[in-house]
């Protein structure tokens, strides 16, 4: 079968590249289709060995963050780009939509869903920019036609996969469609052969971009006020202040970010692991964590729910203010973890079963087309 990939856009690179660099490596004859490519950034760099084409709206929409602002073009941006002459397209889909491209009857299309776009259904976003009374107003006037594009374009997939229950959950009350749960592929055994021998240090560790939606900040405030150890790895994104905040906070030491082999041996070394968000789609650092030998303080909601086994690989809170964290943060210290267990749950998201599932579904694609 003649394979293209597509992804909403290549500058950061995150769980959702992550997905992307594994499909690729699966389909390396596969091009890879775009609305922009912000060259020099992470997500570029991971993907130099790849052809990569982006839509004719790139040169307006890449700069100086206007993707965001200019959202109310993304049905042009992506029905500008024609993949006709592929039998199957497989696209890695979030908040920038990457649907409703031209195909031909035909094509199959196949969506890899993060999760529906947050920011038209109510969720919580990484960056507030409704805060504004400018923004609230365009916002009402935007998002009512792209969440009738959103859902137009979602009839046009013909088979669904989601990175969790959580989104399958989302994808079946906006869209009406019923999806596979196939979890991102995480480097699993890597990650626990790097960590054998690292000693433990006194210090908690999260990995995120430095944006809202994630209680990073609420994390900062109860390591000043509690006298823990936080040891923050990211970048800020677009628009988010909470680089800022997080600095008049203070209690965290801010690592920026660091390479793969510098991350690992964070994760190896930190006495737990951070992660609040509160509906997070799924969650990649906390399984990296976990295949890394370093149990997890987590929100109980969202993805993490899946990830995270209360009392064996973790500790679940249902709220982010100081008061609970000083009372998880007790649990947890109390608890006798164990590495085995840790390690046999995070094996359940590895790149291996990821891979597997992924290729048996495209098989089955191939076969039923043949």
């Amino acid at each position: 079968m003649k394979i293209a990939l597509v992804h909403d856009y290549i500058k950061e690179f995150g769980g959702a590249e992550r997905v992307l660099r594994a499909l690729a490596d699966m389909y390396p004859q596969a091009p890879i289709y775009t609305a922009f490519r912000l060259r020099g950034s992470s997500c570029d760099k991971e993907f130099a060995d790849r052809k990569i084409i982006e839509s004719p709206w790139a040169w307006l929409i890449k700069h100086f963050n206007l993707y965001s602002p200019l959202r109310f073009l993304v049905p042009l941006v992506w029905y500008s780009l024609n993949l006709s002459e592929y039998d199957l397209v497989i696209t890695s889909c979030s908040s920038y939509f990457a649907r409703g491209f031209r195909v031909s009857p035909k094509t199959k299309v196949v969506a890899y869903c993060h999760t529906p776009p947050r920011f038209l259904y109510g969720y919580e976003t990484s960056i507030d920019l409704q805060r504004f009374w400018i923004v609230r107003v365009y916002a009402v006037i935007v998002n009512h036609f792209l969440r009738i594009f959103d859902a137009w374009s979602a009839q046009r997939v013909d088979r669904w996969i989601v990175n969790s229950e959580n989104t399958k959950k989302r994808v079946w009350k906006f869209y009406r469609k019923e999806a596979r749960v196939v979890y991102p592929p995480v480097e699993v055994e890597k990650l626990i052969e790097e960590s054998r021998g690292v000693i433990k240090k006194d210090y908690f560790l999260i990995v995120s971009r430095l944006v809202g939606a994630k209680g990073l900040v609420e994390a900062a405030k109860a390591a000043r006020h509690n006298g823990f150890e936080l040891k923050m790895v990211g970048e800020a994104v677009g628009f988010s202040q909470v680089e800022k905040q997080l600095r008049s906070v203070g209690g965290v030491e801010l690592l920026g970010r660091v390479s793969d082999r510098e991350l690992g041996k964070l994760y190896a070394g930190a006495k737990g692991f951070i992660a609040l968000a509160r509906d997070e789609d799924f969650g990649v650092t906390v399984v990296e964590a976990m295949a890394s030998g370093t149990p997890v303080i987590a929100f109980r909601g969202g993805g993490f729910k899946e990830t995270v086994i209360d009392g064996v690989t973790g500790v679940l809170v249902d709220k982010t203010d100081e008061v609970t964290l000083k009372k998880a943060i007790k649990r947890f210290e109390s608890i006798k973890w164990n590495r085995a267990k840790l390690s046999q749950q995070s094996r359940k998201f590895s790149r291996e079963n990821f891979e597997d599932k992924m290729g048996k579904m495209i098989d089955k694609i191939e076969r039923d087309e043949k």
